[in-house]
């Protein structure tokens, strides 16, 4: 469709008139005019108009036409109404008081922050959206590829599994051949003894005939009595068949045994905010900070500090070198203390899903809870030291301990005093965890993997729900002074995994598959226990200066 103000030629026409083609311009009002329309247009003395040969017209901008006054042009802008105005209208007191500026002046920064937009968009936005898309089709790609790996593992392992229970089968009918072969040999043996006791009778029998038979005085008078020899028979031989007792498959025992597949994870990664992006509503994926900081510190009294188990946001409990356990808030005030039972330092300390504190005793080998501040012994251990304790999502407990002989180091898990699960050795019988007694902190992640802080070994150990090692990590291969050392352990809602790294004052952060992500430093002096808060606040037991700190880091 043709623009109103031209012909099928695009011929210019008047803006006035709009039926004759322009020859003037109006530098002041900015509009087009024929020759017939000039003169009317002069005829306005209100204004000093300038009409110039359209063709000698300054190139001007296009001022918009004011909505109040038809006839008028918006030559200038009020920063309150944010609207572009026309003069009547500044002089007509609707604007009265506000600040007007050229509207001139208003378009050049309207126009540099439209080409800013425009300059980010091409140049940083858009392509990061083509790199992002790119990614997806890359991994949609290997999709084939990655599951049918995980197939063929499945197919692998189903292998392995099935050698395995044909072994066992050919073992069992092994067995089953031997009992009834030395079964057969018995009853053989016992036909051979009493076949051999009957030619025996059959021969007396015989014999006894002939002398009655004979009539011989000499045959008679010589002959000897056999009868209570043969009174008594021979013992028979009876040999109970086993029964084959068919154990009732377990179906989750075999699914361990099988190996886990975690259920798939999906995380909205967020990617980094541009700096004129808006803001947005919280992701639930919470991102590390850059710059982790000490929200708060607290002086437990203690000469060392061992241990730290979050009751609340505000509330802690610590362990340190005397028997005495002590409830503190972030003003370092003592809430309680409790005494352990058998008067020694425990070894660990951990809070229950109910608020209730577990601590592992060495000493008297056992784990007590203390629930309305009277304590329960709830597992007293034969041959065994417990060590460190941990409280999991189902109400379980974790238990490192070490053998009376300190040979031997496992992970039990304990629902009450009952044992549910002992983790000690991997796939090909070599033991997960060293054998020393020393500390060996424990936390179970979201994904129910139970992860152990090794100090004797160097590593973190972590293994799935089933026992089965998932990785080790023995720290970043980066410029550090001291070897990598770490105590305390603990896990937050991301999965992340932190452990201290006591010989170089700093905490690791580690993903749930074990890669490194990060340090935290915040000037930590020997950081030994540690734990995570409700909100993933992290507080961290200092050895020597025997203070917890309380640190944000997400």
């Amino acid at each position: 469709m043709l623009h109103p103000r031209r012909s099928a030629q695009e011929v210019l026409l008047c803006d006035l008139c709009e039926t004759v083609p322009l020859q003037s311009h109006c530098e002041l009002c900015s509009i087009n005019l024929c020759k017939a329309c000039v003169g009317e247009h002069l005829s306005d003395s209100s204004k000093r108009h300038k009409v110039v040969p359209f063709l000698q017209r300054k190139d001007t901008p296009n001022y918009p036409k004011c909505p109040d006054h038809a006839d008028k042009h918006c030559e200038a802008y009020c920063e309150k109404c944010d609207i572009p105005v026309c003069i009547t209208c500044v002089s007509s007191g609707k604007h009265k008081g506000h600040d007007i500026s050229d509207i001139l002046e208003k378009l050049s920064a309207k126009t540099e922050s439209l080409q800013k937009d425009l300059d980010e968009l091409e140049t940083r936005i858009y392509p990061r959206y083509e790199e992002m898309a790119s990614d997806v089709q890359t991994e949609k790609a290997e999709l084939e590829t990655k599951y049918g790996k995980l197939t063929t593992t499945a197919d692998q392992q189903g292998e392995v599994l099935h050698r395995e229970i044909t072994a066992i089968v050919n073992q069992r009918k092994s067995d089953i051949q031997e009992m009834k072969n030395k079964h057969l040999s018995t009853l053989n043996k016992n036909t051979e003894e009493i076949t051999q006791k009957m030619a025996e009778l059959k021969q007396i029998m015989s014999d006894l005939k002939s002398i009655l038979k004979s009539n011989d005085v000499s045959l008679t008078s010589t002959y000897k009595s056999r009868n209570s020899e043969f009174r008594t028979l021979p013992p028979k031989v009876r040999v109970t068949i086993p029964s084959f007792s068919a154990q009732k498959i377990n179906k989750d025992q075999l699914n361990g045994m099988f190996g886990s597949l975690p259920p798939l994870s999906i995380n909205t990664e967020h990617g980094d905010t541009m700096k004129s992006a808006e803001a947005v509503s919280s992701p639930p994926v919470k991102p590390l900070l850059d710059d982790p900081r000490v929200t708060a510190t607290i002086d437990t009294g203690y000469n060392t500090l061992l241990s730290v188990s979050c009751l609340s946001e505000d509330q802690v409990w610590t362990r340190g070198d005397n028997e005495t356990m002590k409830l503190l808030n972030l003003q370092s005030k003592l809430l309680t203390s409790i005494q352990t039972k058998s008067g020694d330092r425990p070894y660990d300390i951990a809070v229950t899903r109910d608020g209730d504190l577990v601590y592992t005793d060495y000493h008297d080998n056992t784990v007590n809870l203390i629930k309305n501040k009277q304590i329960q012994t709830v597992i007293t251990l034969q041959g065994w030291y417990p060590l460190n304790v941990c409280s999991t999502a189902s109400d379980d407990l974790l238990v490192t301990m070490n053998s009376d002989d300190r040979q031997q180091s496992k992970v039990v898990r304990y629902s009450g005093s009952t044992e549910k699960q002992s983790i000690q050795f991997d796939d090909q019988g070599r033991p997960l965890y060293s054998p020393d007694r020393y500390t060996k902190y424990i936390s179970e992640n979201k994904n129910l993997d139970i992860c152990v802080a090794d100090h004797s070994a160097s590593a973190v150990v972590v293994v799935n729900q089933s026992g089965k090692l998932r990785f080790r990590y023995t720290g970043h291969p980066s410029n550090t002074k001291k070897s990598f050392k770490p105590f305390g352990i603990t896990t937050d809602s991301q999965s992340h995994i932190l452990t201290t790294d006591y010989n170089n004052h700093r905490i690791h952060i580690l993903d749930q598959d074990g890669q490194f992500l990060r340090y935290i430093h915040c000037d930590l002096d020997r950081p030994f226990g540690l734990c995570v808060d409700i909100r993933d606040n992290l507080f961290v037991a200092e050895y020597h200066t025997a203070k917890v700190k309380k640190i944000q880091y997400l």
